[in-house]
C-alpha cells in the first residue's frame, strides 16, 4: 500500500522529519499525531507525493515514486491519493455533485460516468437531498462530507486527511469519524489522518506518534 523508508526532510539547516520507516497496509484507519511543529503535516505530504523527502524512500502500491516526473506524479495522486483538507476547499460556483465529479473529469472519465459516480457517493455521505446545492447553502459537516466523497471518487489507494475535523462542532466530528470507520469497514478503504482529536486517533487501527521529527 504505502511504506516509508528512512525518511529525512530539511529546510535547510532545520531537520523536520530524522529518519521515519512507516507501512500502511490496505483497510487500515491510521491516524498521525503529535504537538505542532512534529512533522505530522510535512510527513503526510510526503506521503501524498506533495513534497519530497530530502532522503529517503517512498513506496506506493510497491512502486518507487521518488524519480516520478511531475506529470507521473500529478497522474498518480488523481486515480490512486485522495485529499481532505481541515477546510473543504470545495469551488464555490459549483453543485455539491460537480464538485466530487471534478477528479473523475480531469482522470479522463466521461460525464455520465463521473455524474453516476459521484452521486452513489453523496448518496453513501447522506446528501442525497443536497447535491445540487452549491457549497455556501450546505452546513461545516456537509461540506466536509461532499469534500470526502470528492477525495473517493476516483477510488484511491489511499485517502491521506489533515485535520479533517478541525473546524467542525463537536456533533459534526463525532458524523465524519463514525464516517470513516464506516467507509474502513464498507469500502474497505485505507485512510492515513494528521489529528489533534483524541476521539479520532482512539477510533484508528494504528496510531503513529510523532515527536521531534521521530516516531515515538
Amino acid at each position: 500500500m504505502i511504506e516509508l523508508r528512512n525518511i529525512h526532510k530539511r529546510f535547510g539547516t532545520l531537520e523536520v522529519l530524522k529518519g521515519i520507516d512507516l507501512t500502511v497496509g490496505e483497510a487500515e484507519l491510521v491516524s498521525i499525531v503529535g504537538s505542532s511543529g512534529a512533522g505530522k503535516t510535512t510527513l503526510l505530504q510526503i506521503m501524498g507525493t506533495l513534497d519530497a523527502p530530502s532522503e529517503g524512500d517512498v513506496f506506493i502500491d510497491g512502486e518507487r515514486v521518488n524519480s516520478f516526473s511531475e506529470r507521473r506524479l500529478a497522474h498518480l495522486r488523481n486515480t490512486k491519493i485522495g485529499f481532505v483538507f481541515q477546510f473543504h476547499q470545495l469551488l464555490p460556483e459549483f453543485s455539491a455533485l460537480e464538485n466530487v465529479m471534478i477528479p473523475s473529469l480531469v482522470s479522463g472519465a466521461d460525464r455520465k460516468t463521473s455524474e453516476k459516480r459521484a452521486g452513489e457517493l453523496l448518496e453513501l455521505m447522506g446528501l442525497s437531498e443536497r447535491m445540487s446545492h452549491r457549497p455556501n447553502a450546505l452546513s461545516g459537516g456537509e461540506k466536509q462530507r461532499v469534500a470526502v466523497a470528492r477525495a473517493l471518487v476516483n477510488r484511491p489507494t489511499v485517502v491521506l486527511a489533515d485535520e479533517p475535523s478541525g473546524s467542525l462542532d463537536t456533533h459534526n466530528k463525532e458524523e465524519l469519524h463514525r464516517l470513516f470507520a464506516r467507509l474502513r469497514d464498507e469500502l474497505h478503504q485505507t485512510f492515513v489522518i494528521v489529528t489533534h482529536d483524541e476521539m479520532l486517533s482512539r477510533q484508528a487501527d494504528h496510531v503513529i506518534r510523532l515527536s521531534d521529527g521521530r516516531i515515538v
